[in-house]
């Protein structure tokens, strides 16, 4: 999944899903195909399919508020499509659900707060360990 954006810079960018197992990423990148910056998320498929968001990083110190938005925006639309329920562990997510959860509801997304346990799902997909609902990490 990609979509071409331009900054405010005017330069053509992509936003990709860079699928992985256990752990993805949602990537922005310059036209040269050089990585600005990542949100990355682990997946968890229960009843219904969950991304964790637990880390956003921009590498980049020019527009780098303009990245982020970028990324979160992109991550969120899919999660409307997909049909997947979000959670907001990364601040940047959180902040972003704070001010415009609302609206992301009403447009179909759906989000619920992290809990503890959520942690121990990233760090076990992070060292390979096994954990139930977990895709892409043998139990």
């Amino acid at each position: 999944m990609t979509r071409e954006v331009t900054g405010n810079t005017g330069a053509s960018m992509t936003v990709e899903l860079d699928g992985g197992s256990p752990m993805s990423s949602y990537t922005v990148r310059r036209a040269d195909r050089t990585s600005l910056g990542t949100a990355d998320f682990v997946v968890v498929s229960d009843v219904r399919e969950e991304r964790i968001f637990f880390c956003t990083e921009v590498y980049q110190d020019v527009g780098r508020r303009d990245l982020v938005e970028l990324l979160v925006r992109k991550a969120l639309a899919d999660s409307i499509r997909e049909n997947v329920t979000v959670v907001p562990m990364c601040p940047m997510f959180a902040r972003h659900l704070r001010e415009n959860g609302d609206s992301f509801v009403a447009s179909g997304g759906v989000f619920r707060e992290p809990v503890p346990d959520d942690m121990d799902v990233i760090t076990r997909a992070a060292f390979g360990a096994g954990v139930a609902g977990v895709a892409g990490v043998a139990e």
